[in-house]
């Protein structure tokens, strides 16, 4: 089994480039997240960057923050934002006890920001038109997860209901379809 840090490293190398390829004219596109355009989903991956960094080192955070910070070199502190996050879930007793206000089981708050990455780099990719492959192990790692984290995310309001998929869908496919997202989901061009 991969560490969390493993896990993010992994999946901040397919995020980054992502970022990096949003031009500033698709700031107000549409994404999969019904609720966010690309800036506001740009600018809550900044908070949750922020927040599951310090849940990493147990401390305590505040989700219900709202600012823009999608100004200024913005990409750059994505890939610094991210760096950080792989050191913090690096150090010594990051995945074990439970997190700061969450009380849940560290690995699982682990999986959770993993999840919000690579699903939200897919949400970021699909709405610009750029492709997103996430790595099979991150994969193999977040479909059981997430699956377990649905029913407390969904009563979050944090998933939405699961999007039926066929039979043969890949693993990436199931993992977008338990957050509730359409794996075929493309913007609507006006």
């Amino acid at each position: 089994m991969k560490t969390i840090s493993e896990l993010l490293e992994a999946a901040t190398a397919q995020a980054v480039p992502v970022v990096r390829g949003i031009g500033d004219d698709q700031l107000a596109d549409g994404t999969p997240c019904s609720d966010y355009d690309v800036r506001a989903l740009l600018n809550h991956l900044f908070l949750v960057i922020e927040n599951f960094r310090v849940l990493a080192a147990k401390g305590s955070t505040d989700f219900s923050r709202e600012e823009d910070v999608v100004t200024g070199d913005w990409r750059g502190r994505f890939d610094d934002g991210t760096a950080l996050l792989v050191k913090a879930w690096a150090e010594p007793g990051a995945e074990e006890g439970t997190t700061g206000g969450m009380r849940m089981p560290a690995r699982a708050v682990g999986l959770m920001v993993l999840g919000d990455l690579v699903v939200h780099a897919w949400d970021l990719a699909r709405a610009t038109g750029q492709d997103f492959v996430p790595d099979p192990a991150v994969v193999t790692e977040l479909e059981p997860g997430l699956a377990a984290l649905a029913p407390q995310a969904r009563e979050m309001k944090v998933f939405g209901d699961p999007f039926p998929v066929p039979p043969g869908a890949t693993a990436f496919e199931r993992v977008l379809a338990v957050t509730g997202r359409d794996p075929g989901w493309r913007p609507s061009r006006g």
